[in-house]
C-alpha cells in the first residue's frame, strides 16, 4: 500500500514537472509575428480570405484608410471566386520593438496568372505595426508602396 502511494506521488510529481516544463515553452514574440506574416502570404496564395484576415485586428487600417480588414478579405475572396491566382514571394522580415508593440518591415512580390492589372503586380515595400490583443499578436496597421 505504501509502495503504491510512493509510485503515485512520483508519477504525480513527474506529471506536474512535465506540465510546468511545457508551460515554459513559449514562442518568442518576434517569431509569432514572423509566423503570422508568413501565414498571411500563404493564405493569400491559397485564396483563403478568412485566413488572410485572421491575424488582423478588427480596426486594421491599410495604407491610411485605403483598405480595412473587411475590404482586404473581400478582395481576396473576390479574386478566389474569379479563379485568379496570386503569387506571393516574401523578402526577409525585419522586426523592431517599440515599447509593447512591434513594427515589421519587408518586401513582397506579387505575381498573377490571371487578369489582374499589371500595375497591381510587382515589388512592394511593406511596413506593418503589431500589438498584442487577447494574448495574440495582431496587425493593426500597414502601409505599402509599389517599388517598381
Amino acid at each position: 500500500m505504501i509502495r503504491l502511494r510512493k509510485i503515485a506521488c512520483v508519477l504525480t510529481a513527474f506529471a506536474l514537472f512535465a506540465l510546468a516544463l511545457s508551460a515554459c515553452r513559449h514562442t518568442p514574440d518576434e517569431q509569432q509575428v514572423r509566423e503570422a506574416i508568413a501565414a498571411v502570404a500563404q493564405a493569400a496564395e491559397a485564396g483563403a480570405a478568412s485566413d488572410v484576415g485572421a491575424p488582423l485586428s478588427d480596426d486594421f487600417d491599410g495604407n491610411a484608410g485605403e483598405l480595412d480588414r473587411r475590404g482586404l478579405t473581400n478582395m481576396v475572396r473576390l479574386l478566389a471566386l474569379r479563379g485568379e491566382h496570386i503569387g506571393v514571394t516574401m523578402g526577409p522580415v525585419s522586426i523592431e520593438h517599440r515599447g509593447e508593440r512591434m513594427v515589421a518591415t519587408f518586401t513582397v512580390t506579387l505575381t498573377s496568372g490571371g487578369k489582374l492589372l499589371p500595375d497591381q503586380l510587382g515589388l512592394y515595400q511593406v511596413e506593418s505595426a503589431w500589438r498584442k490583443d487577447d494574448g495574440k499578436w495582431r496587425c493593426y496597421t500597414a502601409s505599402w508602396k509599389h517599388s517598381m
